[in-house]
């Protein structure tokens, strides 16, 4: 979700969904005819980029760029967003791109509503939102729709940097350890392949807004 200014964002890292409503990020996207970059989230790239391709859901498409990646990789991506705004925009960077029989997008309030089937990948980078938005019973649904041997990846702003103000106080920022408690996971049933913060570097560290992000990237196994 976009928690700052759009106009210099490096990557579409805002995905969104849920508590500020249909309305809010409809009016939001029609801001601009692009808010974000077209690329991809460099987390996504980073951890999905030698995953055997198969079926992937992405959580909170926004305009498309990381189904895009995806689909260009030879996955069949199901793409959700609550704003209709969003996905209109979304189906027709897929069209341009010569892809759109490999995506499927779908309207979703995630706190209400969430596609069906099982993925081998289920991505949700940056879900965050202002208000009140039900994450944690987002994230356990997301980690129930990983089929066995599959990968659910979860990114987020982890906080400011050290001595920086905070332009979201409101906002609770959670560590990559606590998304994973708070998936209430069976210890048996998952690999944890990656755990972590990390400081944002090159292009995505003169991003506006908060100067951490965090990653978590786990296996279900079979």
């Amino acid at each position: 979700m976009p928690t700052h200014s759009p106009a210099h964002h490096e990557h579409e890292h805002g995905h969104r969904v849920a508590a500020a409503g249909q309305e809010f990020w409809d009016s939001r996207y029609r801001e601009s005819e692009r808010i974000w970059s077209g690329r991809p989230n460099s987390v996504l790239v980073r951890e999905a980029g030698d995953l055997a391709p198969g079926r992937a859901l992405d959580l909170g498409c926004g305009e498309g760029a990381d189904a895009v990646w995806l689909a260009g990789r030879g996955w069949r991506v199901t793409g959700t967003d609550i704003s209709p705004v969003a996905l209109e925009r979304a189906a027709g960077h897929a069209a341009e791109a010569g892809l759109a029989d490999r995506i499927a997008f779908e309207r979703h309030d995630l706190g209400q509503s969430f596609p069906a089937g099982e993925y081998d990948l289920v991505a949700a980078c940056f879900l965050h939102s202002p208000g009140e938005m039900p994450r944690e019973r987002i994230l356990r649904t997301a980690a129930a729709a990983v089929a066995p041997g599959g990968v659910l990846l979860v990114a987020g702003h982890g906080g400011p940097a050290p001595g920086a103000e905070n332009p979201h106080p409101e906002l609770h920022f959670p560590t990559p350890e606590e998304v994973l408690a708070g998936l209430e996971l069976p210890e048996d049933g998952w690999e944890v392949l990656v755990c972590a913060e990390h400081e944002r570097v090159g292009a995505e560290a003169d991003r506006p807004g908060h100067g951490y992000d965090n990653t978590l990237k786990l296996r279900r196994l079979p």
